[in-house]
């Protein structure tokens, strides 16, 4: 049972998160374009997709804690101290979503904000994205693990 889960709870990661991280960082340029250009519908449409795709794979993407949770509890890893650190950072990186990038986004979206509001939205994804890659190397490596990885 327990190899299931972390299989489900990998293809969670890459499934939802990925698209996540992809179309965040992609956003901000693609809204610079939207902005300077408010006349061009692809432009347009192409930051409406992309906020689509964070909001949506942001509500799919509570599977992966949860398939971690199940995970880490099979293999009776909850209290060993990456897997609480990789807690604290995925409470974090879900914080900075949905409290820094999908309203500013949102914002955008909705004809408000300039390319200052884009600047901040920027860090804002590229601390979301620092986030999970250190979520993502702590789940790698393991640090104290017995696994000798």
């Amino acid at each position: 049972m327990t190899k299931l889960l972390l299989a489900l709870h990998v293809l969670a990661a890459i499934v939802a998160i990925g698209p996540v991280t992809v179309a965040a960082s992609m956003f901000p340029p693609a809204a610079r374009r939207a902005l300077a250009a408010p006349d061009d519908e692809r432009a347009v449409g192409t930051v409406h997709l992309l906020h689509r795709i964070c909001r949506v794979y942001a509500g799919v993407g509570i599977a992966v804690p949860v398939l971690g949770f199940a995970t880490a509890s099979a293999m009776g890893v909850m209290g060993d101290a990456w897997l609480i650190a990789s807690t604290v950072l995925t409470v974090l990186a879900a914080g900075v979503l949905l409290v820094l990038v999908l309203p500013r986004q949102e914002t955008l979206v909705e004809g408000g904000g300039d390319a200052a509001v884009t600047v901040r939205l920027a860090m804002f994804t590229g601390i979301f994205n620092l986030l999970w890659a250190t979520v993502t190397v702590l789940m790698i490596v393991r640090p104290g693990s017995t696994t000798g990885a």
